[in-house]
């Protein structure tokens, strides 16, 4: 007997593979971006010397250094990421209709990562690398932070959308849209002051401070690292503030308010630890990952918030 699918269910189950190769391209562009912050703290950004985007030179190096592979990796992983962002771009075109919510954060997320890669080829062009601890290698690196922070979102969207969520609207009658949005700004905010802080701790490791001299003490990356925790609990007690505001009467929203509160708290936690241990790489990488973690999970958040009534 001919067993028969309805189109309906096609859509279903091409929205469902889509859905899940989405939070895959997702997840391995978060991984992407610890390996950018290793380049960054391994001092590997010049592994390639001032060439982009071949290597020394040459399209595979052939150097033994291990800067230079940190580095040649990097630019392989990010081609990669690229390539996935491609993929699931003719896709969305393919399973979506014209102007459906998926399809668009599909293109944005294009449009980002495109973003990404001019940035981290700037930096290597411009030579805002390894030593460099000018006032535009900060500047750079916190708006790299922030475009980091808008493909990470886009990728979210996309795949929450790609899976069947509901469009958003920033109209509300309690004002949820403007409160989220200035949520959104704080966790950016603090995101962007601890890219730049983790540049200072990378070019002035807190363990060599005092062997460092006076002039190097008075650096503006250095007296930066005062303002980041201040600024991560207050900005932090803000979004967490607004997400439990419409989170805790809501059943649907409820996991996902206490999952960003958690999420806070124990990111605090790894900041402390962190100027504890004075910034091992290891722990930076483990504080950004859960940065990224942080906006990632409160997106998801937002979109459900912003939910028509």
């Amino acid at each position: 007997m001919a067993v028969t699918i309805s189109p309906v269910m096609n859509g279903r189950s091409a929205n469902k593979r889509f859905g899940r190769f989405a939070w895959f391209t997702l997840g391995y562009n978060a991984l992407v971006i610890l390996w950018g912050a290793l380049v960054r703290a391994t001092g590997s950004g010049n592994g390639c010397g001032v060439n982009w985007p071949s290597c020394q030179g040459q399209v595979i190096p052939s150097g033994s250094e291990l800067g230079t592979w940190i580095e040649f990796a990097h630019r392989t992983s990010s081609g990669v990421a690229l390539l996935l962002v491609v993929g699931l771009v003719v896709w969305s075109f393919r399973v979506f209709k014209k102007n459906h919510r998926a399809r668009k954060a599909a293109v944005w997320s294009l449009f980002f990562i495109l973003v990404e890669a001019l940035v981290g080829a700037g930096l290597v062009l411009f030579e805002l690398v390894s030593e460099n601890s000018s006032s535009a290698r900060a500047v750079v690196i916190a708006l790299h932070l922030a475009n980091t922070f808008m493909l990470l979102g886009a990728l979210t969207f996309t795949a929450w959308w790609g899976g069947g969520g509901a469009p958003i609207t920033l109209k509300h009658p309690d004002k949820r849209g403007g409160w989220l949005l200035l949520a959104a700004g704080c966790v950016t905010g603090v995101g962007m002051l601890g890219a730049v802080t983790a540049l200072g701790d990378t070019l002035f490791p807190m363990a060599e401070m005092q062997s460092l001299g006076q002039g190097i003490q008075g650096h503006f990356l250095v007296q930066l690292r005062s303002w980041h925790p201040m600024l991560a609990v207050f900005l932090g007690a803000v979004t967490v503030g607004v997400v439990y505001a419409f989170g805790r009467a809501n059943a649907a929203l409820r996991p996902w308010a206490f999952g960003v509160m958690a999420l806070y708290v124990a990111q605090l936690g790894l900041g402390m630890l962190n100027i504890a241990l004075a910034a091992p790489l290891w722990m930076q990488l483990a504080h950004l990952g859960m940065a990224d973690l942080i906006w990632i999970v409160f997106v998801v958040y937002a979109a459900l918030a912003l939910r028509p009534s």
